[in-house]
């Protein structure tokens, strides 16, 4: 039983995180030497998932992977990883707290990509800023 509950804890500390690739980064770098950050986007982009909510329900046993895996910017994998967590509570919360501020952090970041580069609003407002991005 022991070994079961380790491996649960190892494949859920090891596979859950949310990351973004190479190309995001470079994307997202660009974006912040022209001014352009999560925190400080253009134009109406607003954040679709919160840091701080997504860590203080992870308190509860997988509430802020739920969140995060059925919000504005969901993305389906944190539903089994809140289930992972709810069965590992309440151990859970050591890993579980901050793999949501820094996931939620990393679907922000995402949608704000997506948001400048395929949304029609998104593109309006860089070009009036006369900020570009590249893909």
């Amino acid at each position: 039983m022991k070994k079961l509950i380790l491996l649960t804890i190892c494949a859920i500390v090891f596979t859950s995180c949310t990351t973004l690739s190479r190309q995001e980064n470079n994307q997202l770098r660009e974006l912040q030497a022209q001014g352009v950050t999560v925190d400080r986007p253009v134009g109406n982009y607003e954040k679709p998932a919160s840091s701080v909510a997504a860590g203080a329900l992870n308190l509860l046993p997988g509430f802020g992977n739920f969140y995060l895996g059925t919000g504005n910017a969901a993305e389906s994998s944190h539903v089994l990883y809140g289930v992972l967590n709810l069965l590992t509570w309440p151990l859970s919360i050591l890993w579980a707290v901050p793999e949501a501020v820094i996931d939620a952090d990393n679907i922000n970041k995402r949608e704000m990509l997506y948001y400048y580069s395929y949304d029609e609003n998104g593109k309006q407002e860089l070009k009036k800023a006369n900020i570009t991005l590249t893909r």
